[in-house]
């Protein structure tokens, strides 16, 4: 095991984003502050609790979860297909590295910018809300896994992708609607049928529901199916995506 060339990449993958921290840490802040603006304040004159929980609380898990989700799929699939238009990913291709040794530099700098951009957006959460954390290693447990699955998905697209539309593809329009089927800003109980039914098979929902119950203390299911399921999406993008890197699918010229 290279544990030197990781590291080497890793670094590489946090001085990247935190070159540009307006991009990458300030814009997901403001984007949080106008959703509790608009959402938060707005509907919950209206809404004042859901799931026995005030809905500027409610809220909290959803946008951190947001805040992680994007930010950890963006960083990993903008920089391995960077590489890719560059021409640059033959140098990583020709060094001591293996497939596994590459998700671990690319995967980790995607981490640590989704958990970064997650517990700003649950400090800037606190100011409008409170402070609330009810379970805290199931709390960490969800956090480090959701970053982790969009950072594995990030290298999976971004293998796949050949044009600067196609990075765009999951986001756009698996990530977004599965995001807001994902019960964010509301109960995925309160969905009329079929919608409520469908969104049981989404793993975001699980995802969500497992940050609310580690910070409120109740969410609408168990955080060990919550947890199980997180695990095995894990484990599959995991797996998948070592196979193709390994299989030098649309790396290698």
């Amino acid at each position: 095991m290279n544990v030197l060339g990781m590291q080497t990449l890793f670094a590489k993958e946090v001085r990247r984003f935190m070159r540009v921290p307006g991009q990458t840490v300030l814009s997901p802040l403001i984007s949080t502050t106008l959703y509790f603006i608009v959402f938060g304040y707005s509907i919950s004159g209206r809404i004042h609790e859901v799931e026995g929980q005030p809905y500027l609380h409610f809220i909290v898990p959803g946008l951190v979860f947001l805040g992680i989700a994007n930010n950890a799929f963006l960083n990993s699939s903008s920089s391995l297909f960077i590489t890719k238009i560059q021409g640059t990913v033959v140098d990583l291709l020709v060094a001591p590295l293996g497939p596994g040794e590459l998700m671990v530099g690319f995967i980790g700098g995607a981490m640590v910018r989704g958990l970064v951009v997650g517990l700003l957006t649950w400090i800037v959460a606190a100011v409008f809300s409170g402070f609330s954390l009810e379970h805290p290693l199931a709390t960490l447990y969800f956090l480090l896994l959701s970053s982790y699955v969009f950072s594995v998905l990030g290298m999976l697209a971004a293998v796949w992708a050949e044009k600067f539309e196609q990075i765009n593809f999951f986001p756009t329009f698996v990530m977004l609607p599965l995001t807001f089927l994902g019960g964010v800003f509301y109960s995925v109980r309160e969905l009329p049928s079929p919608w409520n039914h469908i969104s049981l098979f989404n793993p975001m929902v699980y995802m969500v529901e497992g940050l609310r119950y580690g910070m409120l203390g109740s969410g609408l299911f168990s955080p060990l199916v919550g947890g199980a399921i997180l695990a095995v999406t894990a484990a599959v993008a995991t797996g998948v995506t070592y196979a193709v890197l390994r299989s030098g699918y649309k790396m290698k010229a």
